[in-house]
């Protein structure tokens, strides 16, 4: 008698399984997919990227041009409140004395020794 419950149990097992993975079920992944359409995800969309770029692009030309204008601004500021001294050319350097031109009478005073 237990022989024949185990036979039992062994027929009902193989129909389970040929149920849920026979032939029948290997067309059915494909078939289902293919009736849905091809599920697009917005990284696969080309109109989504474009736009995309469009605007990482518009935001990084914006910080360029407000990196030009903070960058003229502060030129502005420095030249405005700590403007450079011009020095004319044929100036000397301010450490060294001027020397007098000599006349034929002037005397050298080192010379008296």
């Amino acid at each position: 008698m237990g022989r024949l419950f185990l036979l039992i149990l062994l027929i009902a097992a193989a129909y389970l399984v040929w149920r849920a993975f026979g032939p029948r079920s290997w067309n059915r992944n494909s078939i289902e997919s293919s009736s849905r359409g091809v599920i697009k995800g917005p990284d696969d969309d080309e109109n989504f990227l474009w736009e995309l770029e469009k605007q990482q692009f518009k935001q990084r030309r914006a910080r360029e041009e407000a990196a030009l204008e903070e960058e003229a601004r502060i030129k502005r500021a420095q030249q405005k409140y700590n403007p450079e001294p011009e020095k004319p050319a044929d100036t000397k350097d301010e450490d060294s004395t001027p020397e007098k031109p000599q006349t034929p009478g002037d005397v050298d005073e080192s010379d008296n020794n």
